[in-house]
């Protein structure tokens, strides 16, 4: 996904509405030069990817976001992560340009996914659990 997608996607969520070509396109066009036809394609192409549905509206379409910004993210960084020839390697070299901060979040996401942990670890196999140190097991 490209920055332009990225950019129109930010206005999508930001109206948190149906919004159309023309809305997106005088919100881009107060940061650089772009044409209608432009914005029209981007927004196509997310509804094609899934991240936007459409609904017509006359002769035009009003747009919204199908999920959220999170996904978005996910999706985007997932994408990344597939198209590297040594996915370890990648994921070290992105973790290395994290935050101290980012770390924490990472960690804390990891406990979110593996859920929570049981109390106590459990017992190898074979371990009698009444027995401890001097104990003779009867």
């Amino acid at each position: 996904m490209g920055e332009l997608e990225d950019s129109v996607m930010t206005r999508v969520w930001k109206w948190n509405r149906p919004v159309t070509v023309r809305e997106v396109l005088e919100d881009l066009q107060q940061e650089r030069s772009i044409a209608y036809t432009t914005v029209m394609t981007v927004l196509d192409n997310l509804h094609q990817k899934g991240w936007v549905r459409r609904e017509a509206e006359g002769r035009a379409y009003r747009y919204e976001a199908v999920s959220t910004r999170a996904a978005y993210a996910a999706a985007l960084m997932n994408d990344a992560w597939s198209q590297s020839d040594n996915p370890a390697a990648a994921l070290v070299a992105f973790f290395g340009m994290m935050s101290e901060e980012q770390r924490h979040q990472l960690r804390d996401a990891v406990r979110m996914v593996q859920g929570p942990e049981t109390p106590e670890a459990e017992k190898p196999v074979g371990e009698n659990p009444g027995s401890g140190p001097g104990d003779s097991g009867r």
